[in-house]
């Protein structure tokens, strides 16, 4: 049996496997061997763009996989992407430019949908190619996609497999017949399209912004720039047991807090961006009003500094004690280094420099993690990793306060983009002198929600008016399917009839008594009676039950208003029908929405995407908390 290579995590992850061309036998060491200096050459060689970039979860990696189930030895590398994608398509162009560089290597490359490639360049497929037949047919070679076809008849061509091919079945194909293999032009050129503009568009993935951090945090991202995606990751995914470390702050102490600029990746900064979070008093961590000028930057510092103490705190530094031999002790780290300078990494700095030695710093760490790195070492936890660093790494608080002076200017495009997303306007800034909030926004806002059009792509949000209507060519929409399924039947004479009985069935308010028979007037109204009737039984049915009583009234809205004593004289006239008083709408649906909201906790849900995709931004929660007793306030054992 063949090993099966699909995905086996649930997360979203992409596997990449580079296979070598086999022209002579080999034993399982040499080959072994060969594949170790590949992947020594693969990491080296494509240096100077992987050391720089910040993975959302993963990097791009590659280990030896030796000979299982009729695959065989090859070098295999997984990525969890999480919620970047962006990190899967540069994996893609990293895998295709390894074949162009390396002409003697195969690559195959999959997610967890399968044949992601395939579902790219869906719309110029060949018709044969499905789901069910595609298994072992696409690979990169020579740096072009090829796909390796079927045969129409069984035993048409003679070096085409009938079923899908096996792995040596297809690495032997693509040797022998690389002409016939490659994919056609259309098919190319949507993948490439996907991947157009790598390498320079990395920079453009990236954003820069100010954060007032602890001094500990700017030291390590000065060292490690890519640690920021574990600190952002840690806050984004907190639970409340991870908050118990964050109730008291001793590992990154607020008094320290300097303010630097942060390099993240667009997606890491709208992670950050988005969640609304109100620290622990305790934390020490206190935000200036949101009219200040410096309030983002206070408010990712702190979102960040959360992230990195969680990480701490879930480790030990008890592993910093072990001796471990510098990087340049290696024999590959002369030719590493070498392959650096050729390719223009140091960017023609002074050696020696502050500038050049933060890169070379992250050069070694690179080289440490990717291509010195034994087979059988277990690689650090990102908190380990901080923690090792504030022990072997001096800094000094008052020289990092100097840079204060000389940061980067900021990168404002992308708030712009989240502002835009969020609802097509500028959220509306919030004052803490402020003290009524208008929470008839939030009742407006869902009913023009409501109002709108859903289709089985979802629903509308409410659009702002200077927007482009959307046109709609009925026309086209009809021939596109006629396409599909052929030539529409004649039409026939009763469809205006069809679409009269559709129009009578839109709403109450459009039946017109007038234009019908007496007796059918009588019919219909009969009909309507009946259903009021019936509606009514059942919500006086509904009103004594807990379903019924969960729902704020007018009348209960009106008593809690009154000042003076004449509550008793209305319970008497109106105890028989108390249970029918009308449903408070805009005060139910208000109330389930703010105990929705509150119950996030701060994190993302269902209340607060819903309003901020409508532009409706809510104020913090300022109502005292309910007091716990203190055993509550320590840590379960």
């Amino acid at each position: 049996m063949e090993e099966n290579m699909k995905l086996a995590t649930v997360e979203d992850a992409v596997e990449y496997r580079l296979f070598l061309i086999p022209d002579e036998p080999r034993d399982a060491e040499e080959h072994k061997e060969i594949l170790q200096k590949y992947i020594e050459r693969i990491m080296t060689q494509f240096a100077p763009m992987l050391v720089h970039y910040i993975w959302q979860n993963q990097p791009f990696n590659l280990k030896y996989k030796p000979e299982k189930g009729g695959v065989p030895a090859h070098m295999f590398g997984m990525t969890k992407f999480g919620d970047n994608i962006e990190d899967e398509w540069f994996i893609v162009y990293i895998v295709k430019q390894i074949t162009k560089e390396f002409p003697e290597l195969v690559a195959r490359i999959e997610d967890n949908d399968g044949e992601f490639l395939l579902i790219e360049a869906a719309d110029y497929l060949p018709k044969w190619l499905d789901p069910d037949n595609s298994a072992n047919r696409v690979f990169f070679y020579h740096g072009e996609l090829c796909i390796i076809p079927a045969p129409r008849k069984p035993g048409a061509v003679s070096w085409l497999p009938t079923a899908p091919p096996t792995i040596p079945q297809a690495l032997n194909i693509i040797s022998t017949h690389p002409e016939k293999i490659l994919a056609s032009e259309s098919v190319r050129a949507a993948v490439n399209r996907r991947i157009r503009g790598y390498p320079e568009k990395i920079q453009a993935s990236l954003h820069r912004a100010h954060c007032f951090l602890p001094a500990g945090i700017v030291a390590v991202l000065k060292q490690r720039p890519r640690l920021v995606a574990a600190g952002v990751q840690a806050f984004y995914l907190r639970d409340p047991i991870d908050l118990r470390a964050c109730r008291i702050f001793k590992t990154f102490l607020p008094e320290t807090r300097i303010m630097t600029s942060v390099t993240f990746t667009k997606c890491l900064y709208a992670q950050l961006m988005q969640q609304r979070f109100i620290p622990d008093r305790r934390s020490g961590f206190k935000l200036p009003p949101p009219s200040h000028p410096q309030y983002r930057a206070h408010e990712l510092g702190m979102k960040l500094a959360h992230g990195f103490e969680i990480l701490c705190s879930k480790c030990h530094p008890h592993f910093s004690d072990s001796k471990k031999s510098p990087v340049t002790s290696s024999p590959l780290w002369a030719g590493f280094l070498d392959s650096l300078k050729k390719n223009d990494y140091f960017k023609g700095l002074i050696e020696g420099s502050a500038q050049y030695q933060e890169r070379l710093e992250m050069a070694k760490n690179y080289f440490q993690l990717s291509v010195n790195r034994p087979e059988s070492s277990v690689a650090m936890s990102p908190g380990e990793e901080i923690l090792t660093l504030l022990q072997t790494l001096p800094f000094d608080i008052e020289e990092l306060k100097k840079e204060e002076a000389n940061l980067p200017p900021e990168d404002d495009q992308l708030d712009q983009l989240l502002q835009e997303a969020a609802g097509k306007r500028d959220p509306e800034p919030i004052s803490e002198e402020k003290e009524h909030y208008d929470l008839t926004r939030v009742s407006k806002s869902m009913k023009a929600f409501l109002s709108k059009v859903s289709t089985h792509k979802g629903a509308e949000l409410p659009r702002d008016p200077s927007e482009t209507p959307i046109t709609f060519d009925a026309d086209s929409f009809l021939n596109y399917f006629d396409k599909i399924l052929g030539p529409r039947p004649p039409e026939s004479d009763s469809d205006d009839q069809d679409e009269e009985d559709f129009e009578s069935l839109e709403s109450d308010d459009d039946l017109d008594f007038e234009t019908q028979e007496p007796g059918e007037e009588a019919s219909v109204k009969g009909t309507l009676d009946d259903l009021k009737s019936y509606m009514a039984q059942m919500d006086r049915e509904l009103a004594h039950t807990s379903i019924g009583k969960s729902f704020a009234t007018q009348k209960q809205m009106e008593s809690l208003a009154q000042t003076t004593n004449s509550n008793s004289d209305e319970e008497d006239s109106g105890a028989g029908d108390s249970g029918m008083t009308p449903v408070d709408v805009d005060l139910n649906l208000v109330s389930n929405i703010l105990e929705s909201y509150s119950s996030q906790a701060g994190l993302a849900g269902p209340a607060s995407n819903l309003l901020q995709s409508m532009g409706v931004q809510l104020p913090d929660n300022t109502d005292p908390r309910p007091t716990r007793k203190p055993a509550e306030d320590q840590p379960a054992h």
